[in-house]
């Protein structure tokens, strides 16, 4: 037997691209919803995200739910609820990108900096020309200690995170697609 992650159903995207149900997903889409509706700061989102996240847990008896039928049940939620705006105005986001720095850093080798630099460009150039609107990059403490060979944080530790800090903010700006970015740095 297979157990789903939370006993919740996989998303499958129209590209066949599947994901792990995630709610925090979810919930930016209903906040982007309501947004697109003239909802700022709309008080309801916690609330349609967990019923929708009841339903695939409790009530959804397959392991997975295609992002169309993911979309018509949240919009009917919106409905039900008496904010036919909203759901007219939903969509669910493609899903989110995550960049391990600790991963770039190892394929650099260690010590060596530019190489990192120059595939950290090349991947976040790839994220940027992709439709993902949330991009997820961790273990930048992890990532800088490899790239200098430190056991522990220094001075020299420091530089180099704001300067990583800096290249990404600079990569991010640069792009067309930068007002449409939600991109989480950790």
């Amino acid at each position: 037997m297979i157990a789903l992650r939370d006993n919740y159903p996989l998303v499958r995207f129209q590209d066949g691209s599947v994901m792990n149900y995630d709610r925090a997903w979810l919930a930016s889409a209903v906040v982007r919803a309501a947004e697109v509706a003239g909802y700022k700061k709309w008080w309801l989102t916690t609330h349609v995200t967990e019923s929708i996240s009841s339903y695939l847990q409790q009530e959804f008896e397959e392991n997975i739910v295609t992002i169309s039928r993911l979309e018509k049940a949240v919009q009917s939620v919106l409905q039900v609820i008496g904010y036919s705006d909203v759901a007219r105005c939903f969509e669910t986001l493609p899903p989110p990108v995550t960049l391990s720095l600790p991963e770039l850093a190892r394929r650099a080798g260690t010590g060596y900096e530019l190489v990192f630099f120059n595939l950290l460009h090349e991947r976040l150039r790839e994220i940027l020309e992709s439709s993902a609107r949330q991009v997820e990059i961790h273990g930048l403490h992890d990532c800088v200690k490899l790239l200098r060979c430190a056991k522990h944080w220094s001075t020299d530790c420091s530089g180099l995170m704001s300067e990583i800090v800096s290249f990404i903010r600079s990569e991010a700006a640069s792009s067309h697609r930068a007002h449409e970015l939600n991109l989480q740095l950790a």
